[in-house]
């Protein structure tokens, strides 16, 4: 999606616990992907990490430089699918639509599972 002459990579969803504030968090990812090397560049261009805050519970977060439910998230099959393997009845915060019911209904990019049966997932 988007620019394409760049090397090939992963889209991840993780889902997680955290006490900091949506802004906080973003803070922190951003540190995290300066950390791992990634430089300014243009829209979509090529990049070593890239995080996005897709949802933050049922919150709904517009501020300057962060809006939840991130606001493509519906665009994308390769965000939908690892999103609804981790929870198969998740609802859009401000549709209240499953969105199972958006995956159904769009034409989506290819997407594939990497390490078919192989669930990650952390310790506590």
């Amino acid at each position: 999606m988007g620019y394409r002459d760049q090397p090939e990579f992963w889209n991840l969803v993780v889902r997680a616990r955290t006490l900091l504030e949506p802004a906080e968090l973003l803070a922190a990812t951003r540190r995290i992907e300066t950390r791992t090397g990634r430089r300014p560049s243009f829209p979509q261009g090529p990049r070593i990490l890239d995080i996005d805050l897709l949802l933050y519970g049922r919150r709904v977060i517009e501020q300057p430089g962060l809006s939840v439910p991130h606001p493509r998230m519906l665009e994308r099959g390769f965000v939908l699918h690892p999103l609804l393997e981790l929870d198969p009845d998740l609802e859009h915060p401000v549709s209240g639509r499953r969105l199972s019911e958006r995956l159904e209904t769009g034409n989506f990019e290819r997407t594939e599972r990497l390490f078919p049966g192989i669930e990650l997932q952390a310790g506590s």
